[in-house]
């Protein structure tokens, strides 16, 4: 029993998305892993078995979102709900990745999944969650408890400082307009200039297509009445019709460096990559916090103009590196383990948002 004033045990324990960053971060806080198990059954229901004793204690469990994206989470929720049943004091969740965090947005009759996978994780018992570089800053207003959303840039900086020989002959590429603010963000720290890149190749989705959500016209007696009233109805919007891609910066005879969060179809990158290099750009470097790198990416990357892709140990990516050699990979667990170190000791979390501005 933890007496008023005494600080509680602490638990690591790991579900099975990504063995290689819990052990590394188990080394590094001298702490082992907990016994657990979790399992699969042949109907592939998930099985949570705790093996030592949770009561009282602060639970750290390790679990990031990985193409199994929906049994990821499956397991996270159960191994929570179980240390909830069995009252573990704080049940914290390290999830490098968080997954569904594309979808915080509302698309016609679709649904925000992020809020709900928000609900989700507090109703299984999370009271805490540990997380890196979320698509969106704003989604940790979907959770009802804390979020510490952790940032990789210290490390992917210290990379081009290291790694890059003449990167102060580079210049910090957003992708897209929405990109510009952590392009920025690099970009100062860096002391560089930014290009962005502005269009892209024409897409058949929701302005050619005629998938029945739309509004149907006004009939036209209800249109002339609108008209008798003084309204003359709602002036038409054309839809958006995006240029071929351009390059608004200069980038001849420079090293490009394209920023984002998430690389995962990586088609988009190969596009960009082929118009730096048309602009002049004798190499092109893809950074990003999470490497999914899903389907045919390492391919890809192989085959195209990128010269590097640099991302961070948040989800794993062996097979992929095996399958192309310009994927570098980024260790990031000391900064998971120093914020699973500050929360166990109750000591501030604003050494690691240092230097973090509200525009990062």
């Amino acid at each position: 029993m933890t007496l008023p004033g005494q600080r509680c045990p602490m638990v690591l324990l790991a579900g099975n998305s990504h063995p290689e960053l819990a052990q590394m971060i188990s080394e590094k806080l001298d702490i082992r892993l907990g016994e657990v198990s979790v399992y699969h059954k042949s109907n592939r229901e998930t099985n949570v078995e705790i093996r030592e004793s949770v009561r009282a204690k602060d639970i750290f469990i390790i679990q990031t979102g990985t193409k199994d994206v929906n049994n990821d989470m499956m397991e996270l929720q159960i191994i929570a709900y179980a240390c909830k049943t069995s009252s573990a004091r704080n049940i914290v969740g390290v999830i490098p990745y968080l997954p569904y965090s594309k979808q915080s947005k509302m698309r016609k009759r679709g649904s925000i999944v992020c809020k709900l996978l928000a609900q989700m994780l507090a109703k299984s018992g999370l009271t805490h969650i540990i997380t890196l570089d979320l698509h969106q800053k704003e989604i940790q207003g979907f959770f009802d408890f804390p979020v510490e959303n952790l940032r990789a840039s210290p490390f992917l900086i210290e990379y081009i400082e290291t790694t890059i020989p003449d990167y102060r002959n580079a210049v910090i590429v957003a992708r897209n307009p929405n990109s510009v603010k952590r392009a920025t963000s690099y970009a100062e720290r860096l002391r560089l200039s930014i290009a962005v890149i502005h269009g892209e190749g024409k897409m058949q989705d929701e302005t050619e297509t005629d998938d029945g959500r739309n509004s149907p016209p006004l009939p036209s007696e209800i249109a002339c009445k609108m008209y008798d009233f003084g309204m003359e109805g709602i002036p038409a919007i054309l839809p958006k019709e995006k240029p071929p891609i351009n390059v608004v910066g200069d980038v001849g005879g420079r090293i490009a460096i394209i920023v984002d969060d998430l690389i995962d179809d990586v088609h988009s990158f190969v596009n960009v990559a082929e118009v730096l290099k048309e602009r002049g750009a004798y190499k092109v470097y893809v950074m990003a916090t999470h490497g999914l790198l899903s389907s045919d990416a390492p391919r890809l990357i192989e085959d195209s103009e990128i010269d590097e892709v640099v991302v961070t140990n948040t989800v794993p990516h062996d097979i992929q590196k095996i399958q192309c050699h310009k994927i570098k990979t980024v260790d990031v667990s000391g900064m998971l383990v120093e914020a699973i170190r500050r929360i166990h000791n109750k000591e501030s979390m604003s050494y690691l948002f240092r230097y973090i501005g509200m525009d990062d």
